[in-house]
């Protein structure tokens, strides 16, 4: 199996996890959609520091 698919997989199931205490943790609206934009960001960090290695 290729290594970028396996990372997908791996980032894909811990999200799965993760999701329903992160859910349930931020039941306010505007709470949810600042913390998820923070987590979008900081995901999106990793995979394009990942890409340029």
């Amino acid at each position: 199996m290729n290594d970028d698919f396996l990372s997908i997989i791996y980032l894909l199931l811990v999200l799965v996890l993760i999701l329903p205490g992160f859910i349930y943790a931020n039941k306010n609206r505007k709470i949810f959609f600042n913390n998820f934009l923070i987590w979008l960001v900081i995901i999106g960090v990793i995979v394009i520091f990942l890409k340029f290695l």
